[in-house]
């Protein structure tokens, strides 16, 4: 085994260490870091999983151009000169970047400084843009910056957390455990949760507000006429430190004048919103943590803002256990904030439309020109592919044709480009498919740079891992692109150190305390202590200053010094539901997948527990639609449709629909949810409205269901529904069609048989219930099954999934083998609940039967689940209610 070696994981925003290990064979092992400050060991299953992420398979290995491999100088050549020759005929505008929060700042600082100072455009957004951009639009109407006033031991001290938007137990399992385990040691720690579905992070709150969809700023308004009406407004911090106050105030009152008005718009209970406010108001030490349910709306900004006024007006901001946090859903959209990555910003945290800013940063770089102006935020920029305005694009570590809002849209607009660049570590995405150019990129475990997490803690990540293949750095390509382009004295990097140095130093240039993102203090690394450096946050001006905490002195970074707090008037969401589409569309994560796949698609486990793609509706919707839970439905609006799973839930707010975000073409026929989502935009952030979608429902109806189970991943052509998951050793794919195969037997035998293969095939075939089993097996070893019936109503697909782990196969099991059950004396684990340690339902209802289990403790110490990143303990809490 190889010296582990200390590096940052490279999912949430949360920003774990992580300790990698190599052994001999080349097998990757993961563990926490103990002594990181942000995860102190823990791992969710998505970070525990790491090491089986990292193999070759399906890497991008080779420079491509028009689909045929070639070298590093004939692609970058082509690259530099097609951008040149766009340049010189149509102008700097006609070209564009779209890059990636999975980039590392260095990656993320050479792209924005190519663009916006030595082309000349600032048309270089990021998908950060989709996930956190009200944020930081709203941060820099309040404090004059995008500036996170808060650190995660601010939830350790809090006496209230307020979580609005946030499913935290999913999304940031580890930061969650930390919120769990203060509970515990604080009695008096209270958690509300604001959110329209039920979901696991209820599991810890004292109150849910299940609020509709899209009505929080008036929440947060009703909260703001409350606190003034009780009295709690902090006079001494509102007069030095604040204007917009009786502004604010008068927009509060328009909006949500007494507690009965906010429950009619929010439909909540007065007594549940009075409880809410009470705790608000009597509590000192508040934090609120607020994320994608925020964000993620047309009105966005505003619904940050309502929620900083808050904190605000009351002068909880600025000391320890109190202020509005904002989450960041990736690992490095905050180090793509702080080198300028947005298409409205300039590095350092400097502004396009100041034109002190733009003189300094093109002083600075020594750069010919320097953009003026914004450039086109993510959506509008593939507008402008799509109108042929965009000529050129270069995609960085990103899946747009998944990712976007209107997504068929999208791909109509990357089919038509001119000229598409993509560099990935992946080759085959949804968006490579439209690919002129491919460059292959270094992948995590191979990278070395820095990223910056939710806390303003700046985070290494090291390489333990050779490239593959011919990957190259991100930092790397762009800057050879850029030297071929005619620049190379200012893009001459020979590595992430000497990029981060000039960051640091521009950070900290003409910066007299005026700006607050100033890392100056690093500028000076040698590469040795950049090899070595521990996590810390900034501010850091100068060697040796620790990271202060943000507005202790009252002084903002606006140009009087104050904060503002900002009017605001409850807005409904861009598109209305009506008689069409009657239910709202919320999309969002699962717990153990990540994006559009890519990554956490390579893992069993973490495919184990969401196999495919579901709608999450209400019982009383699913009733009135005529829905079955398990069977499949069809999803449309006004800009797409998808099929998908039916889950019935409870926990879901009737009128709304639930869909994750992470099914692609890779993995699906039909459940790229984004193509039903449309493109409207919050007008100041230019976020996406992913929260809110008017739809409609009905059930999709087959003719025939099915599954397969295949050690090969196949290419489906007959079912018109397919989606797939990697399983340990075979691939698992639910199947659905509305035609009738004519004969069964030997459609199976073509997809599953070479023609000359030699196989062991068993097989059922009911004409008349329109049923057919069949398993092939070569050398006495299971290869790959398939079931077929005329409903869903198939076998369960755990105890033959075990089968692929055997070297053959027992008498009894084969005699079971079509049936799809175990035999006698064999169980099977079942669907898995918890991911980090691979605990079946099965094995966990067994347990608790057999041994008496009565807590998610005692499953714990018996069985190990829970015991990690805690992202199962409110499914084991209610199995243990089910069983007991």
């Amino acid at each position: 085994m190889s010296k582990a070696v200390q590096t940052t994981c490279p999912y949430c925003g949360v920003g774990c260490g992580v300790s990698a290990a190599v052994d001999a064979e080349g097998r990757v092992t993961v563990k926490g870091d103990p002594d990181h400050p942000a995860n102190f060991g823990r791992l969710c299953s998505k970070g525990a999983a790491l090491g089986e992420t990292v193999d070759l398979d399906g890497r991008l290995l080779y420079p491509e151009v028009n689909g045929a491999q070639t070298d590093w100088d004939t692609a970058l050549g082509h690259v530099a000169e097609r951008f040149q020759a766009v340049i010189r005929e149509h102008g700097p505008e006609a070209v564009a970047f779209y890059v990636s929060g999975q980039l590392l700042t260095e990656d993320y600082y050479v792209a924005n400084k190519l663009m916006k100072g030595f082309i000349g455009s600032a048309n270089i957004d990021t998908n950060s843009r989709l996930c956190m951009s009200s944020a930081v639009a709203g941060y820099k109407r309040a404090f004059g910056a995008d500036t996170v006033p808060c650190n995660y031991e601010d939830l350790e001290r809090a006496k209230l957390i307020v979580l609005a938007g946030s499913n935290a137990a999913w999304c940031h399992p580890v930061l969650y455990q930390r919120i769990v385990k203060a509970r515990k040691e604080h009695s008096d720690l209270r958690v509300i949760v604001i959110d329209p579905r039920k979901t696991n992070t209820c599991d810890g709150a004292d109150l849910h507000l299940a609020i509709a969809p899209g009505t929080d700023a008036t929440l947060f308004n009703g909260l703001l006429v409350y606190l003034d009406a009780q009295g709690e407004a902090n006079s001494l911090f509102l007069n030095s430190a604040v204007d917009g106050v009786e502004g604010a105030l008068a927009a509060a009152r328009a909006d949500a004048p007494d507690l009965d008005s906010v429950a009619r718009r929010c439909g909540l209970s007065v007594e549940d919103i009075a409880e809410f406010y009470r705790l608000f108001a009597r509590t000192e030490r508040v934090v609120t943590v607020y994320s994608q349910g925020i964000n993620q709306f047309s009105m966005g900004t505003d619904k940050v803002n309502s929620i900083i006024n808050c904190h605000l007006y009351t002068g909880r901001i600025g000391r320890a256990g109190m202020g509005p946090f904002s989450m960041t859903g990736q690992p490095n959209a905050m180090g793509g904030r702080e080198v300028g990555g947005l298409a409205n910003q300039l590095a350092a945290h400097m502004d396009l439309d100041n034109p002190e800013h733009t003189d300094r940063v093109q002083r600075f770089w020594n750069a010919p020109v320097i953009a003026q102006r914004a450039g086109l935020k993510a959506v509008d920029m593939f507008e402008a592919v799509a109108a042929g305005k965009i000529k050129a694009l270069w995609v960085m570590a990103t899946n747009p044709a998944v990712s976007l809002p209107d997504s068929d849209r999208v791909r109509d607009a990357l089919a038509q480009c001119e000229f598409l660049v993509v560099s990935d570590c992946v080759r085959h995405t949804d968006t490579t498919t439209y690919a002129h150019v491919l460059l292959p990129a270094s992948a995590w475990g191979e990278k070395d740079g820095t990223v910056t997490n939710s806390e303003r803690r700046i985070l290494r990540q090291r390489a333990f891992l050779p490239s593959a293949g011919e990957a190259q750095p991100d930092w790397w390509i762009v800057s050879e692109v850029a030297k071929r382009m005619g620049f190379t004295a200012a893009f001459d990097y020979a590595s992430a150190a000497q990029v981060f140095r000039e960051h640091a130093a521009l950070s900290a240039f003409e910066n007299a305390g005026q700006r607050d993102f100033d890392i100056g203090a690093l500028a000076r690394l040698d590469d040795a202590q950049y090899a070595e450096l521990q996590p810390l946050q900034w501010p850091r001006p100068t060697v040796g200053t620790p990271g202060t905490r943000l507005f202790a002195d009252g002084r903002f970074f606006t140009p009087n010094g104050r904060a503002r707090m900002i009017a605001i008037a409850g807005k409904a969401p861009a598109s209305a539901t009506d008689a069409d589409y009657p239910l709202v569309l919320n999309t969002g994560r699962v717990r153990d997948h990540w994006h559009t796949l890519t990554r956490t698609g390579k893992s069993p486990r973490l495919s184990a527990h969401s196999i495919e793609p579901y709608a999450e509706i209400h019982p009383d919707d699913a009733a009135r639609y005529e829905l079955r839970d398990g069977a499949l439905l069809e999803v449309t609006s006004r800009w797409g449709r998808a099929v998908t799973r039916i889950r019935v839930s409870g926990a879901q707010r009737p009128g709304s629909v639930f869909m994750p975000i992470h099914w692609n073409n890779q993995f699906s026929s039909l459940a790229s949810v984004d193509s039903l989502i449309g493109p409207h935009t919050d007008p100041l952030s230019g976020q996406p409205e992913f929260k809110f979608t008017p739809v409609r429902v009905r059930p999709y109806v087959a003719s025939w269901y099915g599954f397969l189970l295949s050690r090969r991943s196949l290419a489906l052509r007959h079912p018109d529904y397919w989606a797939c998951a990697k399983g340990n050793g075979f691939w698992r794919y639910e199947i659905a069609g509305t035609e009738l195969a004519a004969d069964w037997a030997r459609c199976a035998r073509e997809l599953l048989c070479a023609a000359d293969e030699r196989v062991e095939w068993t097989e059922y075939f009911d004409q008349a219930a329109h049923r057919y089993r069949g398993a092939r097996l070569v050398s006495g070893r299971l290869e790959s099954c398939v079931f077929i019936g005329q409903g869903n109503e198939l076998p369960p697909r755990d105890w033959l999934a075990a089968l692929f782990d055997l070297e053959g196969l027992e008498p009894a099991q084969r005699a079971s083998l079509l049936s799809g059950k175990p035999p006698r004396g064999e169980t099977d684990r079942g669907r898995t609940v918890c991911a980090c340690f691979n605990v079946g339902r099965n094995t966990l209802v067994e347990a608790i039967r057999q041994q008496g289990l009565t807590s998610v403790e005692a499953i714990g110490a018996q069985l190990q689940a829970g015991t990690n990143c805690g992202s199962c303990v409110p499914e084991l809490r209610a199995l243990l209610t089910e069983v007991n």
